[in-house]
């Protein structure tokens, strides 16, 4: 079997993949950083754990190692400018959280208006992953908000939102059983 794979085929398999959105930040000698991730998911409930992979050459990433210390923004429907914005790799890092509504986690990061939920992580493990690193973080602190209920999806290089079914993965075993 040949391990050469067709890259074209590859990415499209990936993009098939429907996933949350989030806006992971830092901040290193005063200074903001913060990209917008979908490489990111649960890693373990005790201790709580998560991950998020960040591209090598990207000044997040070398901020994220430096600081030792991110929180992630999981962004509502709402966020969907703010995902933009922090994916766009061509804007200034100096006052790049300029217009954008956001707080400070309680360590001091900033965490953005437009989320459902936020996280504050401690740096754990950092993994080689190719072209990226996968960085596993130690949540010391997590929030939601209740109020907002449609969370920012991506899929093909879109923004979506859910269409919830009546029926969840408890009424399913329940028909089953």
């Amino acid at each position: 079997m040949s391990t050469d794979v067709d890259h074209q085929a590859f990415r499209g398999a990936l993009s098939r993949f429907a996933s949350g959105v989030t806006v992971v930040s830092t901040v290193v000698d005063g200074i903001e950083h913060a990209m917008t991730a979908s490489a990111f998911t649960s890693v373990s409930l005790e201790p709580p754990m998560v991950l998020v992979c960040s591209d090598r050459r990207s000044r997040f990433h070398d901020a994220v190692a430096e600081s030792g210390r991110w929180a992630v923004s999981i962004l509502s429907e709402s966020g969907r400018d703010d995902s933009a914005w922090f994916a766009n790799r061509g804007r200034e890092l100096d006052n790049q959280f300029e217009g954008v509504a956001a707080h400070r986690s309680p360590g001091g990061l900033p965490i953005l208006d437009s989320a459902l939920a936020w996280l504050e992580s401690e740096t754990v493990e950092t993994h080689d992953g190719g072209d990226h690193s996968i960085i596993i973080g130690r949540v010391r602190w997590a929030a939601v908000d209740e109020a907002p209920d449609d969370p920012l999806l991506y899929y093909r290089s879109h923004y979506g939102t859910i269409v919830r079914s009546a029926e969840s993965e408890k009424t399913i075993l329940e028909t089953r059983t």
